[in-house]
């Protein structure tokens, strides 16, 4: 299989090319493994201008379940997913309802691949598979929940550090007032509750998934939640979980270099999402090995007047792909 460079060239080739390359790519490698495939890439690395502008688009969320629904319409069920992973993470409600929904269809036979990082929420659908492949330069990421761009554990852990200084040394009451008068009444209740629902989903997923068959099941599933969920353990949400760590945690991961032709495979599907994310206005793809694809994309905003505006004739329906609704981008402003 071609390396990234290569497939460039062969990008350069095709009048439209993006979408060619990344489904022929795609159906490569169901054709090697025999089973259902399907991609879900966020481009947040690609367009850092937009995660500036606080663009939530990248991010898993509850739109993402139309996606899923599209992809997942017409394949053989009884061929297990091959699920690939490419995402910042995201919400814990729509990844609860996604889990849900894919293993209501597939079960237990869901591999998860994950060809670059799949963090935070990413790290969580993960964990509710039997298998995850990963290769040296990949990653996942804790699964401790964040509260409006805050670590909860943090959050907590400073509230309790307030609390210890201040019966100790009442002196410090001063220092302490103006950072705790910015929690909501709610606040600490809130980031313990994340913190719980987090925990016992991937407990959960861990048990009847990965460890279904093992005679330990319960005890390996609450090492592997106390080392992705505690904040003290992992320090930062951003932390990077190599190959190599993950297995030394407990997880079912099987490493991409043991299987050369899948390794090729793998990386080529990679490769095409990535030029896809990198040089068009695709923020995420949600595609199956079928072509059938639900993408999401942003577009530079161009006034156009009413003159300017040619009729065309009616085209033939497009069968083989749906886009979600466009945002547009104005003078560094998303609008809708």
């Amino acid at each position: 299989m071609p390396n990234w460079s290569e497939i460039l060239n062969e990008i350069n080739i095709f009048n439209n090319p993006f979408d060619s390359i990344r489904r022929k790519y795609l159906r490569a490698l169901h054709e090697i493994t025999e089973r259902n495939v399907i991609v879900y890439y966020s481009g947040w690395l690609q367009k850092q201008e937009l995660v500036a502008e606080r663009y939530n688009g990248f991010s898993v969320d509850d739109s993402d379940k139309n996606g899923f629904m599209t992809v997942m319409n017409g394949l053989d069920k009884t061929k297990g997913l091959d699920l690939f992973l490419h995402t910042p993470g995201g919400s814990i409600a729509a990844t609860e309802s996604l889990v849900e929904y894919l293993k209501s269809i597939f079960g237990t036979d869901i591999r998860v691949i994950v060809p670059q990082i799949a963090m935070s929420a990413g790290t969580m659908i993960a964990c509710a598979s039997k298998e995850i492949i990963m290769g040296k330069h990949s990653n996942l990421g804790p699964i401790d929940p964040q509260y409006r761009g805050y670590p909860t554990h943090g959050i907590i852990e400073e509230f309790n550090r307030a609390v210890k200084e201040i019966t100790e040394d009442p002196k410090k009451i001063p220092i302490w007032q103006p950072i705790i008068a910015k929690y909501s009444p709610t606040l600490i209740g809130e980031c313990e509750k994340a913190i719980d629902w987090s925990n016992q989903m991937v407990k959960e997923w861990l048990i009847t998934g990965m460890f279904k068959d093992s005679s330990n099941k319960e005890k390996k599933a609450d090492y592997i939640v106390s080392e992705l969920g505690n904040h003290a353990l992992t320090y930062s949400h951003d932390r990077h979980i190599s190959l190599g760590r993950a297995r030394d945690i407990g997880l079912a991961v099987q490493a991409l270099e043991d299987d050369k032709k899948l390794q090729d495979a793998v990386l080529s599907v990679h490769h095409a999402c990535i030029h896809t994310l990198t040089a068009t206005p695709a923020t995420k793809i949600i595609e199956n090995h079928n072509g059938v694809a639900f993408i999401s994309q942003v577009q530079r905003a161009i006034p156009v007047l009413p003159h300017q505006i040619e009729k065309q004739p009616p085209g033939p329906p497009a069968a083989q792909e749906v886009s979600s609704p466009q945002f547009g981008i104005e003078e560094n402003n998303i609008i809708l």
